[in-house]
């Protein structure tokens, strides 16, 4: 029997990261690209430019995107303080919903984002690190008790500065990201920019699914001051959980980009359990572990991912096929989590003290 083909749209290209979600649904032989949308026409010209649409299918009014084409999974990339707005804008047209990370720039946001959506739609909260085989090794083996219980987990995340890049990771010049970063909203702090809503989500998110999907109790955040931005490019953040601290950093700023070169420190988790430990690096095709059995660090290889878990439109489109619920941190229930630390660190970056969760 012939699979269903899903017609999907991609509105609001404030994220660079539309331009790879919409080659990955040009790449899927089950779906078709049935148009685009954004205010301002010169962010939709790439896509264009790269046939991944026609000149007729690039919209600049939303409504007359969805009126038009009656999508049945629409791709949102606003900024993050936009993403409640989007989805209250979009939802009522009953299409199901991929949001790219971070969940929102709130809890109550996020909350806000699900009672948008309608019995029969989904919403999936996309976090790109899922995909990377390394940390789908660590969690395969997390999750097959090698490690024993989880205790701690460290994160890493960060690269230059989120201007240096564009869609499918086209490299861009400094001169370049000097004139966007004064009218970037990466920059602004009403938009929810900064390296810690950025990344923090990836380290809390995917931590969470390490984690078993438990909370913790209280969170402690400290951010630089970078002379001439309101926002921050420098996080850390300490997690105290019943069981032990977790630790989370976010920087924007780093040596080298690490899908090309990995900074120092390497941008990663490193997660330790009762029985051993292992870490996974941003796009290694290898972990390294510890285990009693073996103490001395060992590498194992980490194949790259098969489907339906080689990128998020082909899982979801899975998902959707086989009726099945989203699983990991794209589902509503380990994004939540992540975001509510997300939450407790911005608290307390400002507080400038603890933060207990509620």
């Amino acid at each position: 029997m012939k699979k269903r083909s899903w017609k999907i749209a991609g509105i609001n290209f404030d994220h660079f990261h539309m331009g790879d979600l919409l080659r990955y649904a040009h790449e899927h032989p089950n779906a078709e690209i049935v148009g685009i949308s954004d205010e301002q026409p010169a962010r939709m010209e790439e896509a264009v430019r790269k046939g991944l649409v026609t000149r007729d299918q690039a919209f600049t009014d939303y409504r007359e995107c969805l009126e038009k084409t009656k999508p049945d999974v629409v791709l949102l990339c606003p900024a993050a303080s936009k993403h409640g707005e989007w989805v209250k804008k979009v939802a009522p047209y009953g299409a199901h919903l991929m949001v790219e990370k971070p969940f929102a720039a709130s809890l109550k946001e996020a909350d806000a984002m699900v009672k948008c959506m309608g019995k029969d739609q989904r919403l999936m909260i996309n976090w790109p690190l899922q995909w990377v085989a390394s940390h789908r090794k660590s969690y395969e083996l997390v999750s097959s008790g090698k490690i024993g219980e989880v205790l701690n987990v460290w994160h890493i995340g960060g690269n230059r500065g989120p201007l240096f890049h564009g869609a499918d990771k086209d490299e861009k010049t400094p001169a370049q990201v000097s004139k966007e970063k004064p009218n970037s909203w990466f920059y602004k702090k009403a938009h929810g920019g900064g390296s810690l809503l950025d990344y923090l989500g990836y380290g809390t998110t995917l931590g969470t699914w390490y984690q078993g999907g438990r909370r913790p109790i209280e969170v402690t955040a400290v951010v630089d001051e970078p002379a001439g931005l309101e926002v921050d490019e420098h996080s850390i953040v300490v997690a105290r959980y019943a069981h032990g601290l977790s630790k989370f950093e976010t920087r924007w700023g780093t040596f080298t980009d690490p899908w090309i070169i990995q900074p120092q420190p390497k941008c990663g988790f490193v997660i330790l359990g009762t029985e051993g430990s292992v870490s996974s690096y941003d796009y290694d095709d290898y972990v390294t572990v510890q285990t009693r059995k073996q103490p001395v660090p060992h590498v194992v290889a980490a194949p790259a991912t098969k489907a339906p878990h080689q990128n998020p439109v082909q899982y979801l489109l899975h998902c959707l096929d086989k009726n099945v619920p989203l699983e990991g941190p794209v589902s509503l229930a380990i994004s939540r989590i992540g975001q509510e630390i997300v939450d407790a660190a911005v608290k307390s970056a400002q507080l400038k003290k603890a933060v207990k969760l509620a």
